[in-house]
């Protein structure tokens, strides 16, 4: 029992959208990311030795209980801040890293932060497209990157492909 507004709201919110952008939200993430930046950017080493696995990063005298806890409580406060804002925006955090894993390397400390950036440029430039393909009407912004990220995530996936049956 939905009214129109309510509907539309909810489709803007599945889909995500950045049309509700407020300075109180703006607000709330830039506290979220201040809380959460620090220990993300303090984690990337122990990323890169898990990425030896559990076993290999325990012998190096990693904390592989405590580093996973980190990761997980600050990469799902800070999903949830961005959810909460945006709504659901599909593939900015499936794509972006692995593109960029192909240029700056495997290196954690690297790759953290330089997805943050370039997954802003990918929202950023979505959203003005988002705005500027039917205007004066707003397409959701899934929808781009959805468009954007469908076929990238189809070349990775079957590039992995062929690279495991060599």
């Amino acid at each position: 029992m939905a009214s129109g507004q309510q509907l539309r709201e909810f489709t803007f919110w599945t889909l995500g959208s950045l049309a509700g952008a407020t300075w109180q939200k703006l607000l709330m993430l830039v506290i979220g990311l201040a809380v959460t930046a620090p220990p993300l950017t303090w984690i990337g080493r122990g990323l890169d030795q898990l990425a030896l696995g559990e076993t290999q990063a325990a012998y190096a005298g990693l904390s592989v209980e405590k580093l996973k806890l980190t990761a997980i409580v600050m990469t799902s406060l800070l999903t949830g801040l961005s959810v909460s804002v945006a709504g659901m925006i599909g593939f900015v955090g499936l794509i972006v890293p692995h593109i960029l894993r192909l240029f700056v390397g495997p290196s954690h400390g690297l790759l953290l932060p330089s997805s943050a950036l370039l997954g802003a440029i990918l929202l950023i430039f979505a959203d003005t497209l988002a705005r500027t393909i039917a205007a004066p009407a707003e397409l959701p912004v899934g929808i781009i990157t959805a468009c954007l990220g469908g076929p990238l995530f189809l070349w990775m996936l079957l590039r992995e492909r062929q690279l495991w049956s060599i």
